[in-house]
């Protein structure tokens, strides 16, 4: 659709004075009732003549200022332009007030030393107040861009670390732990060697945690009930890999299963806890996994009985990158605590993820 040039004009002309803010025209109308009040004493006029004439006066410099500000940025700063009009317009302003003053009688201007004092008091008034408002208008408004431009970095900062933080989940998801799955896949081709029953079993398993993983390659953010069916999956297989040396549990109540919860981060607990909790204990262990409501938020943990945790052993990757996801996801309220003992007073390692609230922040 074509826009005719009328509007174009129109709009332009609405461009120029959109600095007339009810905030601006405000603040003109106290400072001339200010200025007024303060040098009325000086003058033979009314309080309402002196203050009709400044506040026409005021309307005027602020109407130039505002004008001057939508000089485009060519050689010269628009601030400088803003400055220069007033400059120019103030000393006009206060020759028209006497003209206007003496009905047009420049002589009766001339010849009166009070009317020439009263002239240059106006003069001084017009130059000196409006060069100070135009200096502290400007000062405003450079602090409101650098606030305005500080807060849209800040916003930009933010998107771009989510935005990091959700390409590295989707790294993460898409690689489907392929050490787990080559080590799985070999272990099903010697007992399918070996002609073992435990073959078809372990396959078994293995399609399971597939299905139940492939759907959340492309999520930032699922259910607590694919999550558990996706570490439910996961540990199937592990426990046809290792069945005298892991078991597991998972209570959680049904109703919870519908609460938005991150996606995969349930996983990266029973993950470690296989790996850094059963795996090096010579007995294994086992793995309880629970959640609870907590107010408007939710408590999801992940115990093992198995070594515990270990204070010289560095950070691991996995808990490090849940950690800042679930800060930039749910806020600062948000975290993972690690706790010595599986919960029930034995040995192992507690994991606890808790979300303050389970709506994700926007």
């Amino acid at each position: 659709m074509q826009i005719s040039e009328s509007n174009v004009a129109q709009r332009s002309w609405r461009d120029w004075f959109a600095g007339l803010s009810v905030e601006r025209i405000a603040l003109v109308l106290g400072l001339v009732t200010l200025v007024v009040a303060a040098v009325n004493p000086l003058f033979k006029n009314t309080f309402l003549e002196l203050w009709s004439r400044g506040l026409l006066i005021g309307c005027v410099l602020m109407l130039a200022y505002t004008l001057a500000g939508n000089w485009p940025q060519t050689y010269v700063a628009r601030w400088h332009v803003q400055i220069l009009a007033v400059v120019l317009l103030a000393p006009l302003c206060a020759v028209i007030e006497a003209i206007v003053d003496t009905h047009g009688n420049i002589d009766a201007v001339l010849n009166d030393r009070h009317r020439v004092a009263g002239f240059f008091w106006v003069l001084f008034l017009c130059l000196g107040v409006g060069l100070i408002a135009t200096l502290v208008a400007l000062v405003r408004e450079r602090e409101a861009l650098a606030n305005a431009q500080a807060l849209r970095f800040a916003l930009e900062k933010e998107t771009l670390e989510r935005q990091a933080l959700d390409a590295q989940l989707r790294v993460m998801t898409a690689q489907i732990e392929p050490h787990f799955l080559l080590n799985t896949l070999a272990n099903v081709q010697a007992l399918v060697e070996t002609g073992s029953a435990r073959a078809a079993p372990v396959l078994r398993s293995l399609i399971g945690y597939l299905r139940a993983a492939l759907p959340r390659l492309r999520e930032s953010e699922g259910t607590l009930g694919g999550e558990l069916a996706l570490a439910r999956a996961y540990l199937d297989v592990m426990q046809m890999r290792i069945p005298d040396r892991l078991q597991f549990d998972i209570a959680v109540p049904a109703e919870l299963e519908s609460v938005r919860f991150p996606s995969m981060a349930l996983l990266t607990l029973v993950e470690n806890a296989v790996r850094h909790g059963i795996d090096p204990a010579e007995q294994g262990g086992r793995i309880e996994i629970g959640a609870r409501r907590e107010g408007d938020g939710l408590r999801v943990w992940v115990g093992d009985s198995g070594v515990g945790l270990n204070p010289s052993a560095p950070p691991g990757s996995g808990l490090a990158n849940l950690k800042q996801r679930l800060a930039a996801f749910y806020g600062p309220g948000a975290r993972l605590d690690l706790l010595d003992g599986d919960g029930r007073g034995g040995r192992g390692l507690r994991a606890e993820v808790v979300l303050p609230s389970t709506e994700r922040r926007a």
